[in-house]
């Protein structure tokens, strides 16, 4: 059952395929603010999956972050999303994102609930 509360931590480990000048988000061999907001939304996305009606998943469609402080290549880099609202088809998460030295991302992130089948139709 879908509830408020649920929660899930993804993790990954800094590599310069994450980096931000893997990515081209920055220059730097640094964790990538795309790698960090795709780490939240696998995080909210796992949060949810074994509650959701059959036949269905939740795609991204929203999300609001801050990416505080970088984390070095071989950093261990986990993400963690928790469900605080439930409205029909919505879905909405906190996100937060941490290494060894503590925080460096939050945020919020929005998620529907969808028919795989339906949505999958809809594309040209």
């Amino acid at each position: 059952m879908l509830k408020e509360g649920l929660a899930y931590t993804s993790s990954t480990v800094v590599t310069m395929e994450n980096s931000a000048s893997a990515l081209g988000s920055g220059f730097l061999p640094v964790f990538a603010t795309p790698a960090m907001v795709a780490l939240m939304e696998n995080a909210a996305m796992h949060a949810v999956a074994p509650f959701l009606p059959a036949g269905s998943t939740t795609v991204g469609a929203e999300i609001s972050t801050a990416h505080i402080k970088p984390s070095a290549i071989g950093a261990a880099v986990s993400a963690t999303a928790t469900l605080t609202a439930v409205e029909g088809r919505k879905l909405t998460f906190e996100v937060s994102a941490e290494d060894a030295a503590g925080l460096i991302g939050k945020g919020t992130h929005v998620r529907y609930i969808v028919d795989t089948e339906r949505f999958m139709s809809k594309l040209g």
